[in-house]
């Protein structure tokens, strides 16, 4: 499969049905949910390493369900992912995360958190000065790697 159709039209369906019920869209922050097209087109596209656990998540909602995730009522939608959340193991939470760190690095999201939509570089971040002396044990090991000649 292509990266564009990594995922089947129902997993691309399921996709979206977990995508809302995770994160719905909010307006009283003028936030998508994560189902919105952009976010969902960013998921599709990014998949990459990712696209084996979640399709194998998105296969065991489907076996849960028994028909499309979006055809359930609530309740019934509700039940499925709970059960799926309880035993999909690195699947389900491959899936949290695809779905997570492509909401948040939305633009539209990063704003209504008070951040700059922006790469992280080359104006970097700032961060507060840490404790040094906490890697003076690393520094103390005996070297593992051999030397080259």
């Amino acid at each position: 499969m292509t990266a564009d159709h990594a995922l089947t039209p129902r997993q691309q369906d399921d996709l979206r049905s977990v995508a809302a019920m995770m994160i719905p869209a909010s307006s009283e922050y003028d936030v998508p949910g994560a189902d919105d097209a952009a976010i969902q087109a960013d998921i599709l596209a990014t998949l990459g390493r990712d696209t084996k656990q979640v399709s194998a998540a998105l296969d065991h909602i489907a076996r849960l369900a028994g028909e499309p995730l979006a055809a359930l009522d609530g309740a019934k939608r509700e039940a499925v992912v709970t059960e799926f959340r309880a035993g999909g193991g690195l699947p389900a939470a491959t899936l949290a995360r695809v779905i997570l760190q492509c909401y948040y690095r939305d633009d539209r999201v990063l704003r209504s958190l008070g951040l700059e939509p922006r790469a992280p570089f080359p104006k970097g971040h700032v961060l507060p000065d840490g404790d040094w002396s906490l890697l003076d044990p690393v520094k103390a090991r005996p070297a593992k790697l051999r030397g080259v000649p």
